[in-house]
């Protein structure tokens, strides 16, 4: 069986080898200077004077040394814009990922929740039907009220207004007052103007579901609750305070502030935050912070600028 016979290479392809050689030469020399350190890279021209000057070549040995810091110095440049572009798309990733953990815990949440306030609600109007129709038809208005407000809120997993949070809590509170009685008052102070103010969905809920599970519930006599909001310092402040048995300084958070926690960190990245205080008379205050939308803005445009 006779060996195929392999061409002899032509000019052409000899020179179109060695031009791709040298094209890949010359990009390794390019990255290869952009990673080392500039005390590396006087060191190795060091080396490269003497052996010029012993080969007789100097001059060549210069014009090189001085051609490796100039590209040493575009080199060092696109390196960096590298990295930076890597570390930039890396932190946006990490981001959007906590975000997505963040809010997927959020549902998780209001999924083990709603069943449960959802069912009680329902028993309660069974019970108040037979004795209370008036009040069963209330009762049954604020659930409708309630699953409004808080159903395009969970679909929207971020960010809603702040008059629809106050509409979901005083619509939760006007349930939990007719089960609780006369155990249960509350009062909200919110100014209209900020009812339009973009605020993280579901937060304030929770805030004051924990006053009813951890404040009021526990106190045989119950409580107050008073839910207030207001500008100061280019921030927006909501405030829950209730009067019940008060806060355990000491312990951890309960699965629900810890979440609005991290859902803070992850949308606002350090500038907003949830302080905890105890009253004079006793109680809890919880006071949501966050960043009003013109502030953020201008925060926005000075990271982009600088």
């Amino acid at each position: 069986m006779n060996k195929p016979e392999i061409a002899p290479p032509t000019l052409r392809s000899i020179v179109l080898e060695v031009r791709d050689l040298l094209r890949e030469g010359w990009w390794k020399f390019f990255d290869w200077l952009a990673v080392i350190s500039w005390k590396y890279l006087f060191f190795v021209s060091f080396l490269v004077l003497i052996i010029g000057g012993i080969m007789s070549l100097g001059g060549l040995a210069f014009w090189l040394i001085v051609v490796s810091i100039l590209i040493k110095s575009l080199a060092g440049g696109k390196h960096r814009a590298e990295l930076a572009a890597v570390a930039a798309a890396s932190r946006a990733d990490m981001e959007a990922l906590e975000r997505r953990v963040l809010e997927a815990e959020m549902a998780a949440l209001q999924a083990q929740i709603e069943p449960h306030f959802l069912f009680n609600t329902l028993a309660l109007i069974g019970q108040l039907i037979e004795t209370q129709p008036q009040q069963a038809a209330k009762v049954h208005a604020d659930l409708i009220r309630y699953l409004r407000s808080a159903m395009p809120q969970m679909r929207q997993q971020g960010m809603g207004t702040l008059g629809q949070q106050i509409e979901l809590s005083r619509a939760y509170l006007n349930i939990m007052q007719a089960r609780m009685q006369q155990r249960l008052q509350f009062s909200i102070d919110v100014p209209e103007a900020l009812a339009l103010e973009a605020f993280p969905s579901m937060m304030v809920q929770t805030l004051v579901e924990n006053a009813i599970k951890h404040g009021l519930e526990p106190s045989t006599e119950g409580g107050e609750i008073r839910i207030s909001a207001r500008q100061q310092d280019g921030f927006t402040e909501v405030e829950v305070t209730d009067n019940g048995v008060g806060l355990d300084m000491h312990a951890d958070d309960g699965v629900g502030l810890s979440n609005i926690r991290e859902r803070l960190r992850a949308l606002y990245k350090g500038q907003a935050s949830l302080l905890t205080e105890i009253p004079a008379d006793g109680g809890a205050t919880f006071i949501l912070r966050v960043p009003s939308p013109a502030s953020a803005s201008q925060t926005s445009q000075a990271s982009q600028t600088s």
